[in-house]
Protein backbone atom coordinates (compact mmCIF):
# COMPACT_ATOMS: atom_id res chain seq x y z
CA UNK A 1 0.00 0.00 0.00
CA UNK A 2 1.12 3.24 -0.30
CA UNK A 3 0.03 6.39 1.28
CA UNK A 4 0.05 9.84 -0.04
CA UNK A 5 -0.08 13.41 2.12
CA UNK A 6 -0.26 16.70 0.24
CA UNK A 7 0.66 19.62 1.46
CA UNK A 8 1.33 23.01 0.73
CA UNK A 9 -2.04 24.61 -0.22
CA UNK A 10 -2.60 28.10 1.02
CA UNK A 11 -4.60 31.61 0.26
CA UNK A 12 -2.13 33.51 -2.13
CA UNK A 13 -3.26 36.47 -4.05
CA UNK A 14 -3.57 36.40 -8.32
CA UNK A 15 0.01 36.03 -9.72
CA UNK A 16 2.06 34.26 -7.08
CA UNK A 17 3.39 31.08 -6.51
CA UNK A 18 3.14 27.44 -4.44
CA UNK A 19 4.33 24.46 -4.22
CA UNK A 20 2.81 21.98 -3.34
CA UNK A 21 4.16 18.57 -1.95
CA UNK A 22 2.83 15.00 -1.96
CA UNK A 23 5.06 12.85 0.54
CA UNK A 24 4.83 9.01 -0.01
CA UNK A 25 4.75 5.92 2.89
CA UNK A 26 4.53 2.46 2.19
CA UNK A 27 6.18 1.75 -0.91
CA UNK A 28 9.51 4.09 -2.73
CA UNK A 29 7.53 5.45 -5.15
CA UNK A 30 10.44 6.17 -7.41
CA UNK A 31 8.85 3.50 -10.08
CA UNK A 32 5.32 4.83 -9.62
CA UNK A 33 3.42 7.05 -12.12
CA UNK A 34 2.64 10.28 -10.47
CA UNK A 35 -0.04 12.92 -11.06
CA UNK A 36 -1.60 15.81 -9.60
CA UNK A 37 -5.44 16.82 -10.30
CA UNK A 38 -7.90 19.25 -9.29
CA UNK A 39 -11.44 18.59 -8.41
CA UNK A 40 -13.85 21.44 -7.88
CA UNK A 41 -17.04 20.60 -5.91
CA UNK A 42 -19.63 19.04 -7.67
CA UNK A 43 -17.42 18.30 -10.27
CA UNK A 44 -15.15 15.34 -12.10
CA UNK A 45 -11.26 15.29 -11.01
CA UNK A 46 -9.31 17.30 -13.81
CA UNK A 47 -5.31 16.23 -14.94
CA UNK A 48 -2.99 18.74 -13.87
CA UNK A 49 0.26 16.94 -14.55
CA UNK A 50 2.32 13.80 -14.14
CA UNK A 51 5.74 12.63 -14.42
CA UNK A 52 6.44 9.09 -15.27
CA UNK A 53 8.71 6.66 -13.49
CA UNK A 54 12.47 7.36 -12.84
CA UNK A 55 13.19 4.33 -14.69
CA UNK A 56 11.42 6.00 -17.62
CA UNK A 57 12.86 9.07 -17.31
CA UNK A 58 10.70 11.07 -14.84
CA UNK A 59 9.13 12.75 -17.95
CA UNK A 60 6.53 15.50 -17.52
CA UNK A 61 3.07 15.69 -18.82
CA UNK A 62 0.99 18.61 -18.66
CA UNK A 63 -3.31 19.69 -18.97
CA UNK A 64 -2.66 21.96 -22.07
CA UNK A 65 -4.72 24.96 -20.38
CA UNK A 66 -1.44 25.07 -17.67
CA UNK A 67 1.43 24.23 -19.47
CA UNK A 68 4.34 27.03 -18.93
CA UNK A 69 2.83 28.00 -15.55
CA UNK A 70 3.11 24.61 -13.68
CA UNK A 71 5.90 22.26 -13.45
CA UNK A 72 5.68 18.79 -11.26
CA UNK A 73 8.97 16.92 -10.16
CA UNK A 74 9.97 14.20 -8.09
CA UNK A 75 12.70 13.82 -5.09
CA UNK A 76 13.16 10.55 -4.80
CA UNK A 77 15.61 11.16 -1.32
CA UNK A 78 12.82 12.44 -0.20
CA UNK A 79 9.82 9.79 -1.56
CA UNK A 80 8.46 13.18 -2.69
CA UNK A 81 6.58 14.46 -5.82
CA UNK A 82 5.97 18.17 -6.15
CA UNK A 83 3.25 20.66 -8.06
CA UNK A 84 5.49 24.25 -8.34
CA UNK A 85 2.42 26.95 -9.38
CA UNK A 86 3.45 29.85 -10.72
CA UNK A 87 1.26 32.82 -12.27
CA UNK A 88 -1.55 31.74 -10.03
CA UNK A 89 -4.59 32.74 -11.38
CA UNK A 90 -8.43 32.89 -8.94
CA UNK A 91 -9.76 30.10 -11.51
CA UNK A 92 -6.66 28.15 -10.43
CA UNK A 93 -8.72 27.91 -6.98
CA UNK A 94 -9.67 24.66 -5.94
CA UNK A 95 -8.79 21.12 -3.89
CA UNK A 96 -5.51 19.41 -5.65
CA UNK A 97 -5.11 15.82 -5.02
CA UNK A 98 -2.19 13.47 -5.63
CA UNK A 99 -2.25 10.49 -6.83
CA UNK A 100 0.18 7.19 -7.84
CA UNK A 101 0.07 4.19 -10.19
CA UNK A 102 2.55 1.45 -10.16
CA UNK A 103 2.00 0.86 -13.89
CA UNK A 104 4.32 1.85 -17.07
CA UNK A 105 1.51 3.36 -19.29
CA UNK A 106 0.69 6.97 -18.94
CA UNK A 107 -2.41 7.82 -18.59
CA UNK A 108 -4.61 11.01 -17.62
CA UNK A 109 -7.57 9.70 -16.34
CA UNK A 110 -7.95 9.28 -12.60
CA UNK A 111 -9.43 5.59 -12.99
CA UNK A 112 -6.00 4.41 -13.64
CA UNK A 113 -4.40 5.70 -10.37
CA UNK A 114 -4.72 3.20 -7.79
CA UNK A 115 -3.76 5.69 -4.90
CA UNK A 116 -4.87 8.74 -3.95
CA UNK A 117 -3.96 11.63 -1.04
CA UNK A 118 -6.62 13.66 0.61
CA UNK A 119 -5.99 16.78 -1.16
CA UNK A 120 -4.80 20.15 -0.18
CA UNK A 121 -6.84 23.14 -1.09
CA UNK A 122 -5.29 26.20 -2.78
CA UNK A 123 -7.38 29.54 -2.94
CA UNK A 124 -6.16 32.41 -5.34
CA UNK A 125 -7.65 35.46 -4.50
CA UNK A 126 -8.28 38.53 -7.12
Amino acid sequence: QVQLVESGGELVQAGGSLRLSCAASGRIIMNYRMAWFAQAPGKERKFVARISSSASGSTTYYADSLKGRFTMSRDNTKNTVYLQMNSLKPEDTTVYYCAASPYVFNSDHPANYNYWGRGTRVNVSS
